[in-house]
């Protein structure tokens, strides 16, 4: 089978989708993506993710150059975001390897996180404006010592959750940003976050494919949808109102992360199931 058998039209088609999505609220790749690969498509979740990290690394990288180019990127903040994201990436992919990856405990572990990053996720999504009123002003306040400790502290959050979700780069992190960092003017916001977010998924599917966990066909699918799909998205993002898209994809992401929920539920009652079975 050459490079070109392997494309698969429906992952190119989801990635259009997903990638128009993005481009309209600048947010949302992995917790739109990786959801719609398990249930949709029935890849297993740590493919699923490894997946969705090389991709997201990428179409990120794609996005950081066009914000060096008009030099909206902080890179002090994406340095110490960095610092806490890598080694917990690194310590995180460990961790999986030693439980196997592909092993039900992984399965449940990668669902489970899934399944609360997509909650959070979600009421970021709506919560974001509230969040921002009530405590920017007050962290504004801290000393500059205390507001890097805690960037990369952020940090390490971000890599041990999107290392094993794929989940949380875009949302969280522009709001941790913007919570930490009021002054900083909001195009230098979501480029330090694109451009921190770049490594920190480069490493982790880098990670998960050296542990087999990434569908390369699969991978090249979604980048030939996904590309065209940001661009058209990105045009038509000043045609629609960012609120309402906020609080249609928060309700997205709450379903999803019902079902997934669902599904680990019902696959932890089948295991019992057949346990309960064979001791008898």
């Amino acid at each position: 089978m050459n490079a070109l058998d392997a494309l698969q039209p429906v992952y190119a088609i989801s990635g259009f989708v997903v990638g128009t999505l993005v481009g309209l609220t600048g947010v949302g790749g992995g917790s739109l993506m990786t959801p719609l690969l398990i249930l949709l498509f029935g890849i297993s979740p740590a493919a699923a993710v490894g997946t969705d990290l090389l991709h997201a690394a990428v179409t990120k990288t794609a996005g950081s150059f066009v914000h060096g180019l008009k030099q909206t990127i902080d890179w002090r903040v994406v340095r110490r975001l960095a610092t806490g994201s890598i080694p917990m990436t690194v310590v995180t992919i460990a961790v999986l390897r030693l439980l196997d990856i592909n092993s039900p405990a992984a399965r449940d572990l990668i669902n489970g996180a899934l399944a609360v990053a997509l909650v959070v996720t979600a009421a970021t999504f709506v919560l974001r404006d509230r969040l921002i009123a009530r405590y920017s002003a007050r962290l504004a306040l801290l000393a500059p010592r205390r507001t890097m400790v805690l960037t990369i502290v952020a940090g390490g959050v971000l890599g041990l959750v999107v290392s094993i979700s794929s989940i949380g780069a875009g949302a969280i992190g522009v709001t941790v940003l913007f919570l930490l960092y009021p002054k900083l003017p909001m195009a230098r916001i979501v480029g330090s976050d694109i451009a921190h977010a770049v490594p920190l998924t480069l490493v982790g599917g880098i990670g998960h494919w050296l542990l087999g966990a990434v569908d390369l066909p699969v991978f090249a699918s979604l980048i030939m949808g996904s590309v065209p799909g940001i661009l058209l998205g990105s045009y038509a993002a000043v045609r629609t109102p960012d609120r309402i898209l906020r609080v249609v994809l928060a309700g997205m992401l709450v379903v999803v992360a019902t079902k997934l929920s669902l599904a680990l539920v019902s696959a932890s009652t089948n295991v019992a199931a057949v346990k309960t079975i064979t001791s008898h």
